[in-house]
């Protein structure tokens, strides 16, 4: 578990999971601008999922199928070297795009989504040419889904626990606090401000600048004279 540890992205490096991708307080999917997916794994057992697919149709081309997928929970290494991952089942969400299949071609489908998932095995390595800490894992009949990059350690990911409950208690966890729910929105509020400060006008520097700058006019036309 703790090689598993941290966020990983694949080689788009536009999706990762955490408060870009999906907006608990809201339920709102966010849209990477490429395709790719995400994984979060933390050292004592829970992961995140941020996937975002486009399946082309070669038979029609404005015939995309576009899925955004959000789910976490709980994750277990087994002895045999398999990856299960068991989601909380309230918390997933998927938005599904697909035009030609669909009553109204101009809206996705926005539904909750529970899928567990069993990888047979997986692989960490530092890869060759890129010289990074590299994540293969290999799906449930053994063929390799795409290499995934570390993108961050600690993990970037959104509070472990059930983040919208329901009263069904064979579905919900340890519900959200309120105060946990204010800080998530407080920290996607702020997410793309920046902390580097503007340079604020200095009228004497300003002088002793352009001073110089005569100085050395000067001194130029009087080395062109001599």
């Amino acid at each position: 578990m703790a090689e598993l540890e941290g966020t990983w992205s694949s080689k788009s490096n536009t999706v990762f999971t955490g408060p870009g991708f999906y907006d608990p307080v809201d339920e709102l999917l966010i849209e990477p601008d490429l395709p790719g997916i995400s994984y979060s794994f933390t050292a004592d057992g829970h992961y995140e999922e941020a996937l975002y697919r486009v399946v082309p149709n070669p038979k029609n081309h404005s015939c995309p199928v576009a899925s955004i997928t959000y789910q976490h929970g709980k994750y277990e290494l087994l002895s045999n070297g398999s990856l299960v991952l068991t989601p909380i089942a309230v918390d997933g969400r998927q938005l599904l795009s697909d035009p030609c299949n669909s009553p109204d071609p101009s809206k996705s489908q926005y539904t909750r989504y529970v899928q567990p998932t069993w990888f047979k095995t997986y692989q960490v390595y530092i890869d060759p040419y890129h010289g990074r800490y590299t994540l293969q894992i290999y799906q449930f009949d053994g063929s390799k889904m795409q290499p995934l990059y570390l993108a961050y350690k600690p993990p970037l990911m959104l509070p472990t626990t059930a983040l919208n409950p329901t009263n069904d208690e064979s579905q919900t966890a340890t519900s959200l606090p309120s105060k946990m729910k204010r800080n998530i929105k407080r920290s996607l509020e702020n997410q793309y401000r920046t902390n580097a400060k503007r340079d604020v006008y200095n009228e004497s520097f300003d002088k002793y600048w352009w001073i110089s700058v005569g100085c050395l006019g000067l001194a130029s036309a009087y080395l062109f004279l001599k």
